[in-house]
């Protein structure tokens, strides 16, 4: 087989005027072989995906060369955290935090350095609300901080999920899953509704639920602060007027919604593009021991319960509309 090189070359140009002869076809150029990802497709792959980045954020890239400098990415992860395929992940995220939802963050200075809890109200029928607090904290705040999200047991037992939360830094809420992120200086991200807050019906939206009270023992015994978030907006982004418990118990799953979008087909999958409000309240730090009484743990829920339910008041009554 002939080697590309051995194309024949005319040893003087033909003359002026004169129809172009040769002695075959041209041979089809052939791609150098390598890894993938070095032709063509790849390359308009790689320029398609920083214009969308452009578009997102002209300083995405500067950014997220900031958050890789605050990262240590290099460091074993129990957990499953896989920054590259975050990365991937953030674009998606940066998008609907930016463009689709045009989030807006209040109070995101409030967070302290070093180990702390952001205890959150819980809303949406699916966690974007979470998403959107780590996409926050990671794009808005100085220096750009890595959210560890608590995520419910049962999603663990979904095999293609269960990964996807893991390689984005999501944790099983276990209290030594926390203990250990607390000990590494690490953020996370409680919403002590669970299910009983993101399955809501629309009649009950931004009415908190019970603060179960396993997040005030963890920050007592680690000493770590806790910051009070609201997040208005998911509410009605999948409005649910009923859930189906038969259903959920019969497939395991916390609920299953009926929502007028799924009218809509398979359009109705999509989120309705409200408009998020995110407000950090001040850090709370409690006072007492590990083994507190239990009324005594009551109250200093309570007390977190009541800062949530205040910023979610004061959000509400500022917003001017659910898309605006």
């Amino acid at each position: 087989m002939l080697a590309p090189e051995a194309a024949l070359v005319p040893l003087a140009p033909p003359p002026r005027g004169a129809p172009p002869t040769s002695l075959s076809p041209p041979a089809p150029s052939l791609a150098p072989l390598g890894p993938p990802g070095t032709g063509s497709l790849a390359r308009g792959l790689r320029a398609a995906g920083r214009r969308l980045r452009r578009a997102i954020d002209p300083q995405f890239d500067r950014q997220y060369e900031r958050i890789l400098e605050h990262l240590d990415v290099g460091a074993f992860d129990p957990f499953g955290f896989n920054v590259g395929y975050a990365r991937y992940v953030l674009h998606a995220a940066a998008w609907m935090y930016r463009r689709y939802f045009r989030c807006r963050v209040e109070g995101i200075d409030r967070v302290p350095p070093g180990r702390a809890l952001l205890v959150a109200n819980h809303s949406g029928q699916i966690p974007i609300d979470g998403m959107m607090i780590a996409t926050a904290l990671l794009l808005d705040h100085d220096p750009p901080r890595l959210v560890r999200s608590m995520i419910e047991k049962w999603a663990a037992t979904l095999p293609a999920i269960s990964t996807f939360f893991a390689r984005c830094g999501q944790v099983v809420g276990l209290p030594e899953n926390c203990r250990l992120l607390l000990e590494r200086e690490e953020l996370i991200l409680v919403f002590p509704e669970g299910t009983r807050g993101i399955s809501k019906t629309i009649d009950r939206a931004y009415q908190l639920e019970e603060f179960g009270s396993g997040f005030v023992r963890l920050a007592l015994e680690n000493q770590a602060p806790i910051v009070p978030v609201a997040v208005v907006g998911a509410e009605e982004q999948y409005p649910s007027v009923a859930n189906l418990k038969t259903i959920a118990d019969l497939v395991g799953a916390p609920a299953v919604p009926v929502s007028p979008l799924f009218l809509l087909g398979p359009l109705g999958l999509l989120p309705l593009p409200t408009r998020y409000h995110i407000t950090f309240g001040e850090p709370i730090r409690l006072e007492g021991e590990v083994d507190e009484e239990d009324e005594r743990v009551t109250e200093h829920v309570h007390r977190v319960r009541s800062a949530v339910q205040h910023l979610l008041r004061r959000t509400l009554e500022r917003r001017k509309g659910i898309f605006r």
